[in-house]
């Protein structure tokens, strides 16, 4: 994805979105406002018209129809690494099950150091 590594879906996504567009419009109280640093720093990556309106809206320009699920594995590496990295990861990495089933979702903090931290797991159900 881009300039990073993740692992992404193959198939449909559907039931992914909904949780995820659940996930922002129900518990956008809980979101700190952004501050104008943080919008300029997302405007000057050249958002869209629409992903500059959710980055107003709901703090972040990748979330509805934007988002696209995926399991970051690097942050972002030069181009001419990219395809170095990618042998390193599909040799470590240990083949998925198939079909992979999402079955929990994960409350992520950020702490004072900038890193995130699991706050609480729930099981996904019905």
């Amino acid at each position: 994805m881009g300039r990073f590594l993740a692992l992404t879906p193959l198939g449909g996504i559907e039931a992914v979105q909904r949780v995820a567009q659940a996930c922002v419009s129900e518990l956008d109280v809980f979101r700190a406002p952004v501050e104008a640093p943080e919008l300029a720093r997302r405007r000057a990556a050249g958002l869209s018209a629409r992903q500059d309106a959710l980055l107003v809206k709901w703090g972040y320009p990748y979330v509805m129809e934007e988002f696209r699920f995926h399991l970051t594995l690097s942050g972002r590496l030069p181009e001419a690494e990219i395809p170095v990295w990618a042998d390193q990861v599909q040799r470590y990495l240990p083949d998925l099950p198939s079909p992979f089933v999402l079955d929990q979702i994960a409350l992520c903090g950020e702490r004072e150091d900038r890193r995130f931290e699991m706050l609480h797991r729930y099981t996904l159900a019905g």
